[in-house]
């Protein structure tokens, strides 16, 4: 009987760690697409990256193990991923940013749009507003990020989203957490 509840134990345990955890597989094709795209790479490694609980309270974007990488090539540190969503008018949509080894936005795009007015903002025209944008710079769809008509919700969210992101990584500088 012991056994039989050591094999189920186990077996419970290898299904949470093979299907529980981690993005999902349709995100995470498209991330590996993009990573690639954005280094002229084939293979890369992409290591969750951990903070102390302590820092992630102080911090303006939250982060799990599911959405801070580090991305890296043998030796080679290529730079940093991070994918989370942000909300549209009715549902959410997924999106990633991808950093060069200096915290400087290299490329960002919109993954999964759920919703049939605002894709816009998944445009590679108005994702270009991002790119160099470091942890020091703030942006704002007020001030220094272009609208879109149509998709008013979704450039805020996106832009606000983008901004906290900015602040987290300034703050992740500063306490030399990368």
């Amino acid at each position: 009987m012991l056994q039989g509840k050591r094999f189920i134990g186990v077996v419970l345990v290898s299904a949470v760690l093979l299907f529980g955890f981690g993005l999902p597989k349709n995100v995470q094709k498209k991330v590996t697409k993009e990573v690639q795209k954005a280094f002229e790479v084939e293979s890369f490694q992409m290591d969750a990256i951990s903070i102390s609980e302590e820092l992630n309270q102080k911090l303006p974007t939250k982060l799990t193990a599911d959405n801070l990488y580090e991305l890296s090539k043998g030796d080679e540190l290529l730079g940093y991923a991070f994918i989370d969503q942000a909300p549209s008018k009715t549902a959410k949509f997924d999106y990633l940013v991808v950093f060069d080894p200096d915290l400087k936005v290299k490329h960002s795009k919109v993954l999964i749009y759920r919703e049939e007015y605002g894709g816009e903002i998944g445009s590679k025209r108005w994702l270009k507003q991002f790119l160099g944008k470091t942890g020091g710079d703030r942006v704002d769809h007020e001030t220094n990020i272009d609208g879109i008509a149509g998709a008013t919700i979704s450039v805020r969210s996106m832009t606000n989203a983008m901004d906290d992101l900015l602040q987290t990584i300034e703050i992740l500088q500063a306490n030399k957490a990368l």
